[in-house]
């Protein structure tokens, strides 16, 4: 039993072992792709639905692998989150549904691609720090979506009468602010407040009339260049300083990892080296009292022979 153990655990760590299920992964993202079009679908479906089936029947054989690899404990292998995604997505695949969700079993067969991230150690890095950083992500988006609402209030009062169709009511500014945010065209929304409708952007635009028109000049470019300057240049950046802050944690929990796998190695390794040497130890301590049983064998055949003359006492 521990030879298979030892077997299963060799294979579970052996590099091959891991490239061979990200080729079969890739292979998977492919063969869902192919089965998008109706025409390979109707000539090759059966031919596609028989490698979809060896497909989930290798994810199978890695979970075997792996949970048979922790030996007497095969639970440790939903210890780790990540074995739990891939366990599950195998799973879904053998729910028996009906046709009415063939849509969610085409989901479960497409996210089958999502298990290059635990086949991946960079991108479960990646992963790992959106994750951990969150918490520090939504704190940063309630900061912009109070920076947001704030300008958009004062744009409805300012702008609305000139430009209505950026910012007639609050959800279309808001809207229009996200756009500015993004650096799409905001050039365009500035100006048309800077000069006034009629002047720039509303011709043929039956809202702007000579009376509506008002150009609000370098006021207009100021509420737009700072709304540009905090909300892209400096809130959207807290985004990527928290995410590349996330990455650090998650590249040196990953580096603990591994030298907790390798500690764990060098321990089972001085076990069995231990186990070695009790075993030799104890072969030696039998022969030591075979040898002895011997010695005193010899002994009393000696003294017979000494008693009945056969031995010359000098």
């Amino acid at each position: 039993m521990s030879s298979l153990v030892a077997f299963l655990k060799s294979v579970a760590d052996a590099p091959w072992f891991s490239n061979f299920i990200i080729g079969v992964i890739l292979f998977a993202g492919v063969l869902v792709g192919v089965q998008t079009y109706p025409a390979a679908v109707e000539h090759y479906g059966d031919a596609l639905h028989f490698t979809d089936q060896i497909i989930l029947w290798i994810f199978v054989a890695e979970i075997v692998v792996k949970m048979g690899a922790e030996g007497s404990r095969p639970w440790r292998y939903f210890l780790d989150p990540w074995n739990i995604f891939d366990f599950l997505i195998v799973a879904v695949c053998f729910m028996p549904l009906d046709a009415q969700y063939v849509t969610v079993l085409r989901l479960a067969r497409l996210m089958r691609v999502l298990k290059l991230v635990n086949a991946l150690p960079e991108l479960r890095i990646i992963v790992s720090a959106l994750l951990k950083s969150i918490p520090s992500m939504f704190y940063i988006s309630l900061l912009l979506f109070i920076f947001f609402y704030l300008y958009a209030v004062l744009a409805v009062f300012t702008f609305s009468t000139n430009d209505p169709v950026h910012f007639d009511t609050l959800q279309k500014a808001m809207l229009s602010l996200f756009r500015v945010a993004t650096l799409e065209d905001w050039t365009d929304i500035m100006y048309i407040n800077m000069y006034g409708c009629i002047n720039y952007g509303y011709q043929g635009i039956a809202s702007c009339t000579p009376e509506t028109s008002h150009a609000f000049g370098w006021g207009a470019a100021i509420f737009f260049s700072s709304f540009v300057l905090v909300a892209t240049m400096v809130i959207l950046n807290l985004f990527i300083g928290v995410i590349m802050n996330g990455m650090d944690e998650a590249r040196e929990e990953m580096k603990a990892e591994i030298r907790a796998l390798n500690q764990d190695d060098v321990d089972s390794g001085e076990a069995s080296h231990t186990e070695v040497l009790t075993l030799r130890l104890t072969e030696l301590a039998e022969q030591m009292l075979t040898l002895k049983g011997d010695l005193e064998t010899w002994h009393k055949e000696m003294e017979r022979r000494r008693k009945n003359g056969e031995i010359n006492p000098s």
